[in-house]
């Protein structure tokens, strides 16, 4: 279980504050957030991921304490078991497609490259109809194909966790179905959690949970 327990949060210098009293996402569940723009839904996702860390309170993630782990834990957790699919994609202009989809894999110990990473990555780009833009640099790519990239880079691992930042923003709905089956027939498949951020009220029908952030939260 996903666990946020008595949590305030602020960002240096800012007024933002987000407070969460008791919030769970059940592992091997969906769930959807939803809520107008600064109200901390993204900054939730960072916090599951360890990216940030309350001033108060509590995040457990299956049993461990990521708000009482060190920087280089936090930082192995999250490579070893989340996959973020980040809104702004933080792809590496000056890299190859298939690069930027491997670089977990190069920038730290605690994951290994090796035949089986790359072999993953090709399928993973097939699947999300990138196959033909491995070898190009994101600059070349349009927006919608910097998402899938991202998704593939987020997949890569097969995590456990998965958190998606707007997965689907400025896609068409041929896409935005596509990309929804793929993530949720990924999480039926391995038996993993998805938490998604989302201002597409067409997708929440086919998520077990829904968290409004402006009914339940307050910032």
């Amino acid at each position: 279980m996903i666990k946020l327990t008595n949590i305030n949060f602020q960002y240096p210098n800012s007024d933002f504050r987000l407070t969460v009293d008791n919030l769970n996402f059940q592992l091997g569940s969906t769930s959807a957030i939803i809520g107008p723009s600064g109200f901390g839904k993204t900054t939730l996702l960072n916090l599951i991921s360890g990216i940030c860390i309350p001033q108060s309170g509590s995040v457990e993630v299956n049993d461990k304490s990521v708000s009482n782990m060190t920087d280089t834990e936090r930082r192995n957790f999250r490579l070893l078991n989340i996959g973020f699919i980040f809104q702004d994609f933080k792809l590496l202009d000056y890299l190859k497609v298939i690069d930027n989809i491997l670089l977990p894999f190069r920038i730290n110990k605690a994951l290994k490259l090796n035949s089986k990473c790359k072999v993953r990555a090709a399928e993973l780009a097939a699947m999300l109809s990138i196959e033909d833009k491995l070898t190009k640099f994101p600059g070349e790519l349009s927006h919608g194909e910097r998402q899938r990239v991202a998704i593939c880079r987020a997949l890569l691992n097969d995590p456990p966790i998965l958190l998606a930042d707007e997965p689907t923003g400025n896609l068409d709905p041929e896409n935005k179905r596509k990309i929804m089956h793929i993530l949720f027939e990924y999480v039926q498949n391995k038996e993993s959690t998805l938490i998604t951020v989302t201002h597409d009220h067409e997708l929440l029908k086919g998520f077990d949970q829904v968290v409004d952030f402006k009914r339940l939260y307050k910032n």
